[in-house]
């Protein structure tokens, strides 16, 4: 099992999450973040101020995967994530050690 840890811009969320669905994957976590790379942030405007955003808002998606399943769930992300631009984001992918269902206490892939 591998886990599948993706930083992206937040309005590309819902194509990702379609891209993933239609592999029929049907469970992920999303958390609103906030960080940089090499955008680095941006400056602002405020009621006559400038200052500077040093960092983004982003959405970390983060999603537990039989190994079978990480290399297409890996092109989805990027073919709906990818704009081109700075600041598209990142994939890591990790591996899982083991994965227990509270509710039926299955284990290994069957919990997943």
């Amino acid at each position: 099992m591998k886990k599948i840890e993706a930083v992206i811009k937040p309005f590309k969320l819902e194509e990702v999450k379609t891209a993933l669905t239609e592999l029929g994957i049907e469970g992920m976590t999303v958390s609103e973040v906030k960080g940089f790379g090499r955008q680095k942030g941006h400056t602002e405007i405020y009621r006559g101020s400038e200052y500077t955003v040093d960092f983004l808002p982003k959405i970390k998606l983060e999603i537990v995967l039989t190994d079978d399943l990480v290399e297409r769930a890996t092109s989805a992300i990027i073919g709906a994530a990818k704009t081109g631009k700075i600041g598209d984001g990142k994939i890591f992918i990790l591996p899982i050690e083991e994965a227990i269902r509270i509710r039926t206490e299955e284990t290994g892939d069957k919990a997943v």
